[in-house]
Protein backbone atom coordinates (compact mmCIF):
# COMPACT_ATOMS: atom_id res chain seq x y z
CA UNK A 1 0.00 0.00 0.00
CA UNK A 2 2.89 2.83 -0.94
CA UNK A 3 1.37 6.16 -2.78
CA UNK A 4 3.76 7.61 -5.07
CA UNK A 5 1.87 10.90 -4.05
CA UNK A 6 2.57 12.87 -1.53
CA UNK A 7 -0.58 12.40 1.39
CA UNK A 8 -1.58 15.33 3.43
CA UNK A 9 1.10 16.79 5.92
CA UNK A 10 3.62 16.11 3.37
CA UNK A 11 4.52 12.27 4.26
CA UNK A 12 5.61 10.05 1.07
CA UNK A 13 8.11 10.43 -1.50
CA UNK A 14 9.22 13.26 -2.79
CA UNK A 15 7.08 14.58 -6.14
CA UNK A 16 10.06 14.72 -7.97
CA UNK A 17 11.94 11.06 -7.54
CA UNK A 18 10.47 7.89 -8.73
CA UNK A 19 9.82 5.44 -5.92
CA UNK A 20 12.23 2.60 -5.18
CA UNK A 21 11.31 -1.07 -5.88
CA UNK A 22 11.94 -3.13 -2.83
CA UNK A 23 14.38 -6.58 -3.42
CA UNK A 24 11.75 -8.89 -2.53
CA UNK A 25 12.56 -10.19 0.41
CA UNK A 26 15.97 -10.62 2.26
CA UNK A 27 18.07 -9.94 -0.62
CA UNK A 28 22.18 -9.39 0.64
CA UNK A 29 23.71 -6.07 -0.58
CA UNK A 30 25.84 -6.17 -3.89
CA UNK A 31 29.35 -6.17 -2.97
CA UNK A 32 31.72 -3.63 -5.56
CA UNK A 33 35.10 -4.90 -4.57
CA UNK A 34 37.54 -7.90 -3.11
CA UNK A 35 38.46 -8.00 0.50
CA UNK A 36 35.23 -9.82 1.45
CA UNK A 37 34.43 -13.64 0.92
CA UNK A 38 36.31 -15.61 -1.15
CA UNK A 39 38.93 -14.23 -3.36
CA UNK A 40 37.57 -13.53 -6.76
CA UNK A 41 40.52 -14.23 -9.13
CA UNK A 42 42.79 -17.05 -9.03
CA UNK A 43 45.97 -17.08 -7.26
CA UNK A 44 45.44 -14.01 -5.31
CA UNK A 45 45.08 -15.43 -2.10
CA UNK A 46 42.98 -15.93 0.59
CA UNK A 47 42.25 -12.96 3.29
CA UNK A 48 44.62 -12.62 6.35
CA UNK A 49 43.29 -14.03 9.30
CA UNK A 50 41.59 -11.90 11.60
CA UNK A 51 44.23 -11.19 14.92
CA UNK A 52 42.98 -13.29 18.28
CA UNK A 53 41.77 -10.46 20.47
CA UNK A 54 43.10 -9.72 23.39
CA UNK A 55 41.02 -9.59 26.77
CA UNK A 56 41.46 -6.22 28.50
CA UNK A 57 42.46 -6.55 32.43
CA UNK A 58 38.55 -6.91 33.96
CA UNK A 59 37.50 -5.09 36.39
CA UNK A 60 38.09 -5.85 39.91
CA UNK A 61 35.80 -4.69 42.86
CA UNK A 62 37.71 -3.78 46.05
CA UNK A 63 37.52 -5.47 49.13
CA UNK A 64 34.98 -4.22 51.37
CA UNK A 65 36.62 -2.97 54.60
CA UNK A 66 35.92 -5.92 57.25
CA UNK A 67 34.88 -2.91 59.88
CA UNK A 68 33.40 -5.64 62.59
CA UNK A 69 35.62 -6.25 64.99
CA UNK A 70 36.05 -2.69 65.97
CA UNK A 71 31.89 -2.17 66.17
CA UNK A 72 32.03 -5.03 68.13
CA UNK A 73 34.86 -4.07 70.39
CA UNK A 74 33.01 -0.55 71.02
CA UNK A 75 29.60 -2.12 71.48
CA UNK A 76 30.88 -4.34 74.31
CA UNK A 77 32.52 -1.59 75.22
CA UNK A 78 29.72 0.52 75.59
CA UNK A 79 27.49 -1.91 77.57
CA UNK A 80 30.56 -3.37 79.52
CA UNK A 81 30.96 -0.05 81.42
CA UNK A 82 27.28 0.47 82.11
CA UNK A 83 26.90 -3.27 83.56
CA UNK A 84 30.23 -1.82 85.24
CA UNK A 85 28.53 1.07 86.85
CA UNK A 86 25.51 -0.99 88.15
CA UNK A 87 26.52 -2.77 91.27
CA UNK A 88 24.41 -5.84 91.05
CA UNK A 89 25.76 -6.26 86.66
CA UNK A 90 29.76 -5.87 87.82
CA UNK A 91 30.74 -9.14 86.93
CA UNK A 92 29.02 -9.12 83.01
CA UNK A 93 30.64 -5.62 82.89
CA UNK A 94 34.30 -7.27 83.61
CA UNK A 95 33.59 -10.11 81.06
CA UNK A 96 32.04 -7.73 78.61
CA UNK A 97 35.17 -5.39 79.10
CA UNK A 98 37.37 -8.81 78.69
CA UNK A 99 35.63 -9.34 75.19
CA UNK A 100 36.17 -5.74 74.31
CA UNK A 101 39.42 -5.67 74.86
CA UNK A 102 40.07 -8.72 72.52
CA UNK A 103 37.87 -7.19 70.04
CA UNK A 104 39.12 -3.52 70.30
CA UNK A 105 42.47 -5.05 69.68
CA UNK A 106 41.82 -7.08 66.63
CA UNK A 107 40.18 -4.23 65.17
CA UNK A 108 42.86 -2.17 65.58
CA UNK A 109 45.57 -4.76 64.00
CA UNK A 110 43.25 -4.77 61.07
CA UNK A 111 42.86 -0.93 61.16
CA UNK A 112 46.65 -0.77 61.27
CA UNK A 113 47.00 -3.39 57.62
CA UNK A 114 44.05 -1.20 55.79
CA UNK A 115 41.06 -4.24 56.21
CA UNK A 116 39.08 -1.84 58.06
CA UNK A 117 38.48 1.54 58.16
CA UNK A 118 37.53 2.48 61.75
CA UNK A 119 40.39 2.48 63.73
CA UNK A 120 38.92 5.06 66.21
CA UNK A 121 35.84 2.79 67.08
CA UNK A 122 38.01 0.21 67.52
CA UNK A 123 40.57 2.47 69.90
CA UNK A 124 37.41 3.72 71.64
CA UNK A 125 36.54 -0.18 72.33
CA UNK A 126 39.65 -0.81 73.56
CA UNK A 127 39.50 1.73 75.90
CA UNK A 128 36.14 1.37 77.37
CA UNK A 129 37.00 -2.23 77.83
CA UNK A 130 39.90 -1.63 79.90
CA UNK A 131 37.78 0.64 81.87
CA UNK A 132 35.17 -1.88 82.27
CA UNK A 133 37.57 -4.09 83.32
CA UNK A 134 39.95 -2.69 85.43
CA UNK A 135 39.20 0.56 86.58
CA UNK A 136 35.52 0.78 87.41
CA UNK A 137 35.74 -2.80 89.14
CA UNK A 138 39.05 -1.25 91.23
CA UNK A 139 37.25 2.14 91.84
CA UNK A 140 34.05 0.04 93.27
CA UNK A 141 36.45 -1.99 95.28
CA UNK A 142 38.35 0.93 96.89
CA UNK A 143 34.32 2.14 97.44
CA UNK A 144 33.49 -0.84 99.45
CA UNK A 145 36.49 -0.98 101.53
CA UNK A 146 36.56 2.55 102.57
CA UNK A 147 32.70 2.34 103.47
CA UNK A 148 33.48 -1.12 105.55
CA UNK A 149 36.87 0.72 107.06
CA UNK A 150 34.41 3.92 108.19
CA UNK A 151 31.79 1.59 109.24
CA UNK A 152 34.09 -0.80 111.11
CA UNK A 153 36.44 2.94 112.97
CA UNK A 154 32.94 4.16 114.55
Amino acid sequence: MSNSQPGPGGFGPPPNQPPQQSAGGYAYPQQSGPGYGYPQQPGQGYPAAPQPYVQAPGYVMPMQPSNGMGTSGLVLGIIGVVCSLTFFLWFFGVVLGILAIIFGAVGRGKAKRGEATNKGAATAGLVLGIVATVLLPLLGFLLFASVMGAAGAA
